[in-house]
């Protein structure tokens, strides 16, 4: 079943939507506000994500950019009321893959998305789900973890910091992004489990080869890179 993330302010319209795409055989999860999309975009997979543009706390145009910049092989389909020339292009320039203004018909919708689904699928294939830096995988349908063809087990927890650095390789994390992103909480400064985590990963990852990728950077938090 095909997972899709719809991010809609107005409950009827989010309803209507959601018992359309249904009917089709996808399974949808809802999100009312830009922030609640956010967060559930990045810690979770979804095979499409539909927003509008117009939300509390994050709009639209700004929540597909953080997205498209940590997930870019994900398709969003943009939903808007604003649909002139210009809106669609700010739309396409924020990192949309398509634009459907309302009012529109379901049966529009539910092309619309195939269609990107299809676009995505024979760009990608399987590959588009299995991340790799140097010679380390991770495949995010198996949850399969390899290096040098060797394969690691990890913590689901593990698994989850490890897929957001690999999604953000040679980049400084500080540890308030990680605990944001990974843990969905706010860093309190008097713990360091996001330190412990680090380290349970260090010693799966990194202990037993030649090449590290976990790296510390004192006072600013750690990157993920060849070293």
């Amino acid at each position: 079943m095909l997972q899709v993330l719809l991010i809609e302010d107005e409950q009827r319209i989010a309803d209507l939507i959601k018992r359309g795409l249904e009917e089709q055989g996808f399974a949808i999860t809802l999100a009312f506000d830009g922030l609640m999309g956010k967060k559930l975009a990045l810690a979770n997979h979804y095979d499409i994500i539909i927003t509008d543009i117009i939300l509390p706390n994050i709009n639209g145009l700004e929540l597909c950019k953080e997205i498209r910049s940590q997930q870019p092989n994900i398709p969003i389909l943009m939903l808007t009321a604003l649909g002139t020339t210009d809106d669609k292009v700010e739309g396409f320039d924020a990192g949309a893959d398509d634009y459907l203004v309302k009012p529109f018909d379901l049966r529009e919708l539910h092309v619309r998305i195939r269609a990107l689904l299809k676009r995505n699928s024979s760009n990608t294939n399987l590959q588009g789900f299995i991340l790799k830096y140097a010679d380390l995988e991770l495949n995010l349908h198996t949850k399969i973890v390899k290096r040098s063809n060797k394969e690691i087990s990890l913590t689901p927890k593990e698994l989850k910091l490890l897929e957001y650095m690999m999604q953000n390789t040679e980049r400084v994390l500080s540890r308030t992004e990680i605990a944001q992103n990974v843990w969905e909480t706010t860093f309190d400064t008097g713990t360091n489990f996001i330190d412990v985590y680090i380290n349970y990963l260090r010693k799966k990852v990194d202990k037993d080869f030649a090449i590290k990728l976990i790296h510390t950077k004192p006072g600013l938090g750690f990157i993920f890179k060849q070293d």
